[in-house]
């Protein structure tokens, strides 16, 4: 199973900022789209970087006061992650558990196609586990 399975099914659209905003900018963008991570994006549209919930509680756990008000470049995480259309679940869910992370962006030839979660990557395979549980089961009783 390749990631453009998990794109067939939850679609392509990516929530992005601007690395120019402040983390009050990137809390309410979480807030008002329900998701765990926003891509960042220069003003071409290239990713360059990612601000996850955890980057965020880090930095407020350094400094409770002042972290809302800090740049969006100072916080998130440069040298992104990421996949194409045609890696392997299996690839994608073995980065993500060596590398500790939840969120991966699904790119190609530098463009932004998608991004995959390690939710989106589990309910695939536990899908792809009953699918084929179910096939069995029908092999068997015929």
């Amino acid at each position: 199973m390749l990631v453009d399975t998990i794109l067939q099914t939850k679609g392509v659209f990516v929530h992005t900022l601007s690395e120019t905003g402040t983390l009050t900018d990137a809390v309410a963008a979480l807030n008002a789209h329900n998701v765990g991570a926003l891509v960042i994006t220069d003003a071409a549209g290239a990713i360059v970087g990612i601000l996850s919930e955890r980057d965020i509680v880090r930095r407020i756990g350094k400094d409770p006061t002042g972290a809302l008000a800090l740049s969006i470049s100072a916080c998130m995480t440069r040298g992104v992650v990421t996949c194409t259309r045609d890696t392997p679940i299996a690839d994608v869910m073995e980065r993500m558990t060596q590398l500790h992370i939840r969120h991966m962006p699904v790119a190609e030839n530098g463009a932004l196609v998608g991004i995959v979660s390690i939710g989106d990557v589990v309910k695939a395979k536990i899908e792809q586990a009953e699918r084929e549980a179910e096939e069995l089961r029908e092999y068997i009783a015929s």
